[in-house]
């Protein structure tokens, strides 16, 4: 008994410890892990693409507003030089006869799209 040592009563073997590795098939181990990864790159091209759509759609939407930014910029220095533009008085006149809805629904579509 030099081999094995007493530990409350009970033999304990040295050199066992751990689970014992099961008997698992070679080849349809690596044909799971074959398959895991394929299945990974297919999430990860899927996540890309989604991202790269994502990233087009932002930039559209920053291009409008630059646009949109632009054009209250001319608007600005028009009326600093006393100047009314014909579209700031297309919007008065416009929302004058149209019902107060118009405008909530303008910020509604404004809204959806960032």
């Amino acid at each position: 008994m030099d081999d094995s040592k007493m530990v409350g009563g009970k033999v304990k073997k040295p050199g066992k410890r751990g689970r014992k590795p099961a008997k698992i098939d070679l080849k349809a181990k690596l044909e799971r892990s074959r398959q895991s990864a394929r299945e990974c790159r297919a999430r990860k091209k899927l996540r890309y693409q989604y991202l790269e759509e994502l990233v087009s759609s932002k930039e559209r939407a920053i291009c409008a507003l630059r646009e949109e930014l632009e054009m209250y910029k001319q608007w600005c220095t028009a009326m600093d030089q006393g100047k009314i533009p014909s579209e700031i008085k297309a919007l008065l006149t416009g929302d004058e006869q149209k019902p107060p809805q118009s405008s909530s629904t303008k910020s509604l579509k404004n809204s959806n799209q960032s």
